[in-house]
C-alpha cells in the first residue's frame, strides 16, 4: 500500500489496478495522439510544397493543353489550305492539259484530213496515168483491124483515130476561128499546137485515071488528078494552119495505100509543093504510124502534168508532215509540263503528310526548312 498525498492506495486492490491500468492507457492515448499531431504537422509541411508543385503542374498542364489546341488548329487551317492550294494548281493543270489536249487534238486531226486529201489526190493522179497508158497503147488491135484499113474518107479517118488517141485527145468536125470547119482536130500541146487532118481527097480523078483505055483518057485523068490534089494542097494550108492557133502545118489523109503510092511514085513534084505549103500527105498506114507518135507525145505531155501535180501534192504533203511533226513535239512538251506538275504536286502531298504525321505523333521537331518546303511544294 503506498499514500498518494493523503490518500492511501492498495495496490494490491483490484480496482486500485483496474483505474492504474486505465490511467496507464489514457497517458499511453495521449501519448500517441500528441505524437500523431506531431506527424502530421510535420506531413503537412513536407506536403505543401508538393502540393504548391503539383498545382502549378496542372497549370502548366492546362497551358500545354491550350497550346496544343492552338498548334492543331493552326496545322489543320494551314493543311486545309494546302490542299486548297493543291486542288486548285491540280485544277489548272488539267484544265491547261485539257485545252491543250483538244486544241492539239484538233490540229492533228486537220493534218491527218490534209494528208488524207494529199493522199487521195495522188491516187486519183496514178489513176489517171494508169487510165492514160491504157487509152494509148493500142497499135496491136490498129493494125490488125481490116475493116478500119479498108474503110474510106472521114469515116476510115474516124475509126483510126478513135483507136489510136483518147478520147479528149481530139475532136472530129471542130470549127475553127475562121469559121472553116476541120475533119479531126488533134489537141497537141504548144509546140507545135493543134493538128489539123483533112479526110476530103479527091478520089474522082484517080478512079478515072484508073479506068482509063487509051492515051489520051490517061493523059486527061492525069491532069485532072494533078490539078486537084494542088487544088487541095492549096485549100488545106490557106483553111486550116492558122498561126497562133494551130500548128504549123497540116495532114492531108489519103484514104487509100494504092492512091499514096501512085502520088509517091508518078507525082513527086505533088509531094514536093505539099512539103513547101507545110502539108504531108499520109496514108492509112503511115497515118497510124503518125499517130503512133502523136500518142506518145500526148502521153509524156500528161504524164509530165501528172508528175508535176504529184510533185506538188508531195511538197504539199511534205509540209503537212512538218507541221505535224511539230505539233506532235509541242504536244509532247505539254505532257512533259503536266508530268512536272503532277510530280510537284506528289512533292507537295508527301510533305503535308509527312508534317501531319508529326502533328498527330506530337512530333514537333523542326527537321524541315519551312521557307525550303514552301518553296518546293
Amino acid at each position: 500500500m503506498i499514500n498518494v498525498g493523503s490518500v492511501p492506495v492498495d495496490l494490491s486492490d483490484p480496482a486500485t489496478q483496474i483505474f492504474l491500468a486505465a490511467g496507464a492507457a489514457l497517458l499511453l492515448v495521449v501519448l500517441l495522439l500528441v505524437a500523431a499531431l506531431r506527424a502530421q504537422r510535420r506531413q503537412a509541411r513536407l506536403l505543401a510544397p508538393l502540393a504548391q508543385q503539383l498545382g502549378a503542374l496542372g497549370q502548366a498542364q492546362q497551358r500545354l493543353a491550350g497550346g496544343l489546341s492552338q498548334v492543331t488548329d493552326a496545322q489543320l487551317r494551314s493543311q486545309q489550305a494546302t490542299m486548297a492550294t493543291l486542288e486548285a494548281r491540280l485544277a489548272d493543270v488539267s484544265q491547261a492539259m485539257g485545252a491543250s489536249l483538244e486544241g492539239s487534238a484538233t490540229r492533228t486531226a486537220q493534218s491527218l484530213g490534209a494528208l488524207q486529201q494529199r493522199l487521195e489526190t495522188i491516187d486519183r493522179a496514178q489513176a489517171n496515168i494508169e487510165k492514160l497508158s491504157g487509152n494509148v497503147l493500142g497499135l496491136q488491135d490498129i493494125l490488125s483491124n481490116k475493116q478500119a484499113r479498108g474503110a474510106f474518107g472521114e469515116i476510115q479517118l474516124n475509126d483510126i483515130v478513135g483507136k489510136a488517141l483518147p478520147p479528149d485527145s481530139f475532136t472530129m468536125q471542130a470549127t475553127l476561128s475562121n469559121g472553116k470547119r476541120a475533119d479531126c482536130l488533134i489537141h497537141l500541146p504548144q509546140p507545135p499546137g493543134p493538128l489539123v487532118i483533112d479526110s476530103k481527097f479527091p478520089l474522082e480523078p484517080y478512079e478515072a485515071l484508073v479506068a482509063a483505055e487509051t492515051d489520051l483518057e490517061r493523059t486527061q485523068a492525069s491532069r485532072d488528078l494533078r490539078m486537084a490534089v494542088r487544088r487541095h494542097i492549096r485549100a488545106i494550108s490557106e483553111k486550116y494552119i492558122i498561126e497562133g492557133e494551130t500548128a504549123d502545118g497540116a495532114l492531108m489523109f489519103v484514104p487509100s495505100e494504092a492512091v499514096y503510092s501512085e502520088l509517091h511514085a508518078r507525082y513527086t513534084d505533088l509531094v514536093r509543093e505539099g512539103f513547101e505549103a507545110r502539108v504531108w500527105l499520109v496514108s492509112p498506114t503511115t497515118c497510124m504510124a503518125t499517130l503512133n507518135t502523136l500518142r506518145s507525145i500526148l502521153k509524156d505531155v500528161r504524164m509530165r502534168e501528172q508528175a508535176g501535180l504529184i510533185r506538188r501534192e508531195l511538197h504539199l504533203l511534205n509540209g503537212d508532215l512538218d507541221r505535224l511533226a511539230g505539233r506532235v513535239e509541242n504536244l509532247d512538251r505539254h505532257f512533259g509540263q503536266a508530268q512536272k506538275d503532277v510530280a510537284e504536286i506528289k512533292i507537295s502531298a508527301q510533305k503535308a503528310g509527312r508534317r501531319a504525321q508529326r502533328l498527330d505523333g506530337f512530333d514537333f521537331a523542326q527537321d524541315d526548312d519551312p521557307d525550303r518546303i514552301d518553296e518546293a511544294g
